[in-house]
């Protein structure tokens, strides 16, 4: 018979997890925490959502807990770490690079930005090449679009 140690109940209660606010059109709001069965709560105003959420969820969490169940883990954090290694062509490397350059940005930076504005292009959004674009990066990085062309 395998035995489990489980993790104190402060453990549990330290975990951060997601949550969705719906809006009630008899007015105020609901909020449900995905990763919690039943775990959900409602308020009459958005001030009222984040103490709210943050007592239901510590009320789900301890009650459950003190019955012998098992607590999910959150769905996050997410399973991208923002880094990833890229084999490229020298050529393109120093077109990207000189590019980076000519603009007074990272090379990094004019990378994320150029990956950013084909992928916003690929799901047909046509961002336009006059108006600074904020892309998030790790943390809370933020990026402008770099013009393309001289």
């Amino acid at each position: 018979m395998a035995t489990t140690t489980r993790k104190p109940l402060a453990h549990y209660l330290e975990l951060e997890y997601p949550f969705q606010v719906i809006t009630d059109p008899d007015g105020g709001y609901v909020i449900v925490f995905p990763d919690l069965p039943g775990c959900m709560t409602q308020v009459e105003t958005a001030a009222a959502i984040g103490p709210a959420a943050d007592e239901a969820r510590r009320l789900w969490i301890t009650t459950e807990y003190e019955a012998g169940e098992d607590i999910p883990s959150p769905s996050y954090p997410e399973q991208y770490s923002g880094k990833f290694h890229l084999r490229l062509p020298r050529s393109l490397h120093r077109r990207l690079a000189e590019l980076a350059e000519r603009d007074g940005v990272s090379l990094n930076q004019c990378v994320v930005t150029l990956l950013a504005r084909a992928e916003a292009e690929s799901r047909g959004a046509s961002p336009s090449s006059r108006r600074p674009a904020t892309v998030r990066g790790t943390g809370s990085t933020r990026l402008r679009r770099v013009a393309s062309g001289g």
